[in-house]
């Protein structure tokens, strides 16, 4: 009797704690227009790429969460030697700006340490396996970056991720990786 209710105790202030989030927040700091920091929910099916969004909002959401990678993945900022290791747990973010034209100035954060970023499309295809499958992801060959626009992890801070982008159609996508996330659910 005294095991069940330890156990019931137990549930019951984890069921009780708030949910974290593996997006946590994120800003515009300087940009040509109106925009804002928004998370995605997608637990509503939605439509990311092309064109699809066509403002001047700085937009992030999870993928996959807290996978195991089977083997090693390339990255183009982070990672051991551009390289996040087999066996590493990671989760999976996509952050992507889909504006109409301008310079866009923000930051991304999360509830673990970023690992790395695959900012170009063949990192980016490489890693399609841990997208969201209720996300549909479209004109996939256009993603990524263009010469000139950055992507770094604050060295202060390694739970931020900024962005310097130059956005215009078809937009600014780029797939992030951090370390387990304690607030997703596996």
């Amino acid at each position: 009797m005294l095991r069940f209710s330890a156990i019931s105790t137990v549930l019951l202030c984890m069921m009780s704690l708030p949910a974290l989030a593996t997006v946590l927040d994120g800003k515009i700091l300087q940009q040509n227009g109106n925009g804002a920091f928004v998370k995605l929910d997608t637990d509503t099916p939605f439509a990311v790429g092309y064109d699809t969004f066509d403002d001047p909002n700085l937009y992030a959401f999870d993928e996959d969460q807290n996978i195991v990678l089977e083997n090693a993945i390339r990255v183009d900022v982070g990672g051991i030697d551009g390289v996040i290791p087999s066996e590493t747990t990671v989760a999976s973010h996509y952050v992507f700006f889909d504006s109409l034209n301008g310079i866009h100035i923000g930051y991304v954060d999360f509830d673990a340490p970023v690992l790395g970023v695959a900012a170009f499309q063949d990192t980016m295809a490489a890693t399609d396996f841990l997208a969201n499958t209720s996300v549909e992801y479209i004109s996939t060959d256009l993603r990524g970056l263009e010469p000139g626009e950055l992507v770094w992890v604050d060295p202060q801070d390694p739970y931020r991720l900024w962005v310097y982008w130059a956005g215009s159609s078809p937009g600014d996508y780029i797939r992030v990786f951090t370390e387990k996330s304690l607030g997703a659910i596996s």
